[in-house]
């Protein structure tokens, strides 16, 4: 798969991703934290597995070892988002929850020892510029909610980065239908101690379920491994920073929100942070670059 067509699939899950909010607001109307998650992924385990249970059968414990981790960060992931939006504003998580795109970076950079190119350090800088104008309102104050909206983002780039280590390892597709299983099981273990597992009772919950599973976590994660294996997890960081564009847009058609002004200034911000990042700069290197002097003719 080339890098371009990659990207293009990470965009996609990204747009998945952006009406995530609207439909976890619509499912916790009638369904606990842990439930919705239990059923969010265990519906799309379900299904992806009935799709591929013959290539499914051929996973070897290296594959379920990072299933099983991966499944864990996600669900940590979840249960971090899902408890941080009852205490702080959508546009504080849709902000805070966006410095993933600031962690991966810095985990490669102080923990992998890894060097950024700087044509990528100016888009995360212009993708959390925009990010900033779209989402924060002032007065801007730090309540529990906000710092498990940091704890989300600082998960997922764990998330993005052992994804980029595994997906050079293993079956991808199989890696990305089994996490859902085992983020599915956490999430049951946790609903049977806190809560009363149960199915959706209204149908707004069953839609807001469906779409969850299908698009957002099946379609969305396996989509997401698979392509991550031809692009860097800097550059994923950086094009799920998008998410709160995509959100915008949802919010606009479904929940009728209209941007401001320096919402649509932040999301022509973000767009082209992602866009630059994939243009290719030919910066001459100093080092090779050299005057020549005319020869001097010899006579005689």
């Amino acid at each position: 798969m080339k890098p371009l067509k990659a990207d293009l699939l990470l965009i996609l899950v990204t747009l998945f991703w952006g009406s995530s909010y609207l439909f976890m607001k619509m499912g916790l109307e009638s369904l606990g934290e842990f439930n919705l998650i239990a059923l969010r992924f265990g519906f799309a385990f379900l299904l992806a597995s009935a799709i591929f249970f013959r290539r499914l059968r051929n996973s070897n414990l290296k594959t379920f070892k990072y299933a099983s981790l991966l499944g864990f960060i996600l669900f940590v992931v979840f249960i971090a988002i899902t408890f941080g939006l009852k205490t702080t504003s959508t546009s504080n998580a849709g902000f805070l929850v966006s410095l993933t795109v600031i962690f991966v970076p810095l985990i490669s950079i102080f923990v992998f020892k890894r060097k950024i190119e700087l044509k990528l350090i100016i888009s995360i800088l212009l993708a959390m510029t925009g990010i900033a104008l779209m989402t924060i309102q002032l007065p801007f104050k730090i309540t529990l909610g906000d710092l498990l909206c940091i704890a989300t983002a600082l998960f997922y780039a764990i998330h993005i980065i052992v994804v980029s280590f595994a997906a050079q390892e293993v079956d991808t597709l199989n890696l990305g239908i089994l996490q859902l299983g085992f983020a599915a099981l956490y999430g049951l273990i946790f609903s049977f101690i806190f809560e009363t597992p149960s199915l959706p009772d209204t149908a707004n919950a069953w839609i807001a379920i469906l779409v969850l599973s299908i698009f957002c976590s099946a379609l969305g994660f396996i989509i997401q491994i698979v392509a991550q294996k031809y692009t860097s997890a800097t550059r994923t960081g950086l094009i799920f920073s998008l998410e709160p564009v995509f959100a915008a847009l949802f919010g606009y058609l479904f929940a009728h929100e209209i941007l401001s002004i320096n919402g649509y200034i932040g999301a022509f911000l973000v767009l082209f942070s992602v866009i630059l990042s994939s243009v290719k700069l030919n910066i001459p290197d100093k080092s090779r670059l050299s005057i020549s002097k005319p020869r001097k003719k010899k006579f005689g």
